[in-house]
C-alpha cells in the first residue's frame, strides 16, 4: 500500500477540489473533512452498528415495575 501520493488541486467551480487516486479510495458514501494541525483530514462516514445506535439514544424518563412479571401480568391484562 502506498503511504503517501502526489496529488493535483485543481478548481470546480467555485470550489477547490482533488482527485483521490485508486488506492486512496474511501469505502464509503459520505465523509468528514476538517483541518487538523495544519492537515486537511478525510474521513469516511461508517454505517453505526445497533449499539451504537442505542447507546446514542437518550434514556427513558418511565418508572418501570421493580417485578418485572407483574408489568408483564398487566400487560397481558389489557384487552385489545
Amino acid at each position: 500500500m502506498f503511504a503517501e501520493r502526489h496529488v493535483r488541486l485543481f478548481r470546480n467551480g467555485r470550489n477547490q477540489a482533488v482527485r483521490i487516486p485508486r488506492e486512496f479510495e474511501l469505502d464509503a458514501q459520505d465523509a468528514i473533512m476538517r483541518r487538523e494541525d495544519g492537515r486537511l483530514v478525510i474521513e469516511p462516514v461508517r454505517k453505526q452498528g445497533l449499539l451504537a445506535t442505542l447507546a446514542a439514544l437518550a434514556p427513558l424518563e418511565e418508572d418501570w415495575p421493580d417485578d418485572l412479571d407483574s408489568g408483564l401480568q398487566a400487560l397481558d391484562d389489557i384487552k385489545l
